[in-house]
This record gives C-alpha cells, structure tokens and sequence, in this order.
C-alpha cells in the first residue's frame, strides 16, 4: 500500500519535502504575511519523534515569520469510565500499545517556559483530542482539570478522527484497507466523522477532514474528492450548524479550492491552518500554498493576525 496520495503531484506531497527544509518565510515586501499555525505537536505528544521539541518549534515559527502557534498535543485514551460510549469496543493494540495520557503538568510548564522566551510570539495551549465522541467523558473530564489547577481552559481544541469502529473494534484508519476497498474506507470514515462532529461538542476546529486520504492507495487509482461530494458535505453542513471551524491541514494532501468552497456553501463561516507539525522544521509548512486554496474559495485575513481566517 502506499501512503502517497497520487492526486497530489510530487512537489507538493510532503514525502517529497527534505527533512531540513525550513517553512516558507514571510517576503521582504510585506505581500506575505502568513497566519497562525494551529495545529503544532511537541515532545509531550505520544507519538512525537525523537526530533520533537516546544521550543525549536517557536523558533521556526520565528524563522517562517508566523504571527504565533498553537501547541495542541494528542489527548487520547485507552482506557474508559462508565460514561464513556467506547466502552462496547475493544481497543486495537496495533495502535493503542504506545498510547499514553497527555502530561499536562509537564506540558504547561514547558509552554510557560516558551512564553517567557518567546515573548514576541503568540504561542496558544491546546489539545487535539481524538474520538471525542467515544471518550466523551474522559476527555471533559481532563480538559476541566486545567480550570481547576487555576488556567484557564485550552485556547485551541481540535477534533480529530484517527481510529473508526469497526468489526467491534476501534481500528487505526489506515488499517482499514486491509479488511474493506478503499471508496469504503473513506465513506466509512466520514460517516464516523459525521458521528464525532454531532456527537461532541467539546472541539472548536475539525481537524484533517479526510486523514485516511493520507494513505489512499494507489491501487485504487487517483483520489477524487468529488466521489465522496455527499458524504463530506454531510460533515460540513452539521460542522456549520455548530459554527465550529474547518481546518485545512498541510500535512494532508491539501483540499482543493472547490471542497473548501462546499464548506462555504454548507454555511461554513471560518477557516483554520495547521501543519500538524510533529517536527519543528515542518511549521507553517505549505502555508502559502494553503492560503491560495483558502483565497480562492473567498475566505480572508481579518485585523486580528491570530484569528481564523473568514469569509
């Protein structure tokens, strides 16, 4: 299987950008003025390589020019209360053996230190919490313990989608290949994902809104998002109703003008950047490209550099 999308010509595709590559820096002229990334992952993610690190990361945000950064590491589980939905399932340990608890202690430390040595960079807290609509529960339940150790509640909260029921079992995303054609995959998917978004309310941003796109397999033939028009304007309609956010990820094969135009349509009303960086040379990573597909769908930059953008 090939975790390419073949949609996406090379120079575009993140398996193609060297590993020392830096993020696009803001031009001399001043036309480029890059938004906020929202979706940056540090050292304190369970699944952040050794490369990992906060503050390297602030200092490419520096480098790139952004205005600020979001520092919304995984919060996921793997292990649930009586009030969690998930417990009928049970847990793949293909993907759940390396999971662990987000340290927020640790966390916020390291954030408070990056704050102070970074002072002329916005740097946001956060989390992304995967399958909220399964650990609805646990995942209130920690996201309230930051108010109560006296902070305030995450300035960023993704929702995002990394593992679907399936076969009574909470299965990996890309592990779904191998056990259904890969069209089912994705309407698979997105149906869950219509699940999540009306059955959480705790996330403000949806992130990557096709992750198994990262994986198509090009077998299947190239990826056309309009075969699945149905199944993603169901997702955007009810993501509006609840006038959250869309994020357009730069570590996904980037969605065309045209689907961030169906969100438009669907009542969409803002939209979010995020390279989920889990390297520090990866942020801000694309942006000026993602800024192109969001102008052309008639989304802008409003006065406020660190708000999403909108339209």
């Amino acid at each position: 299987m090939s975790r390419t999308d073949p949609a996406v010509p090379a120079a575009q595709h993140p398996s193609h950008v060297p590993s020392d590559r830096p993020a696009e820096p803001s031009t001399a002229s001043g036309n480029w003025s890059p938004p906020i990334d929202n979706h940056v992952h540090t050292q304190w993610s369970w699944d952040a390589p050794r490369e990992a690190d906060m503050a390297r990361s602030c200092e490419q945000a520096l480098a790139a020019g952004l205005p600020g950064l979001a520092f919304t590491d995984h919060l996921d589980f793997t292990t649930w209360t009586d009030e969690d939905p998930i417990g009928a399932e049970n847990l793949d340990p293909h993907r759940y053996a390396r999971m662990h608890l987000l340290d927020l202690e640790g966390y916020y430390a390291t954030l408070e230190e990056c704050r102070q040595r970074y002072p002329e960079l916005r740097i946001l807290s956060g989390v992304e919490i995967g399958e909220a609509h399964l650990w609805a529960a646990s995942a209130a339940a920690t996201v309230a313990r930051t108010a109560a150790a006296g902070r305030p509640g995450p300035d960023r909260i993704l929702g995002s989608l990394h593992a679907v029921p399936c076969h009574g079992r909470l299965t990996a995303a890309d592990d779904l290949y191998r056990l259904m054609p890969a069209g089912e995959v994705m309407r698979r998917y997105l149906a869950e994902l219509l699940r999540l978004v009306e059955g959480s309310d705790l996330f403000q941003v949806l992130a990557h809104i096709d992750f198994p796109r990262r994986m198509w397999p090009w077998s299947a033939g190239p990826y056309a998002e309009a075969a699945f028009e149905a199944e993603y304007r169901a997702v955007l309609r009810a993501l509006a109703a609840s006038d959250r956010v869309l994020e357009v990820n730069t570590k996904s094969p980037l969605l065309s003008a045209e689907l961030v135009g169906w969100w438009r349509d669907c009542g969409g009303r803002a939209v979010s950047f995020g390279s989920d960086a889990h390297q520090p040379w990866r942020v801000g990573d694309k942006f000026k490209l993602a800024v192109d597909v969001v102008e052309a769908a008639g989304f802008r930059a409003g006065r406020d550099r660190f708000d999403f953008w909108r339209r």
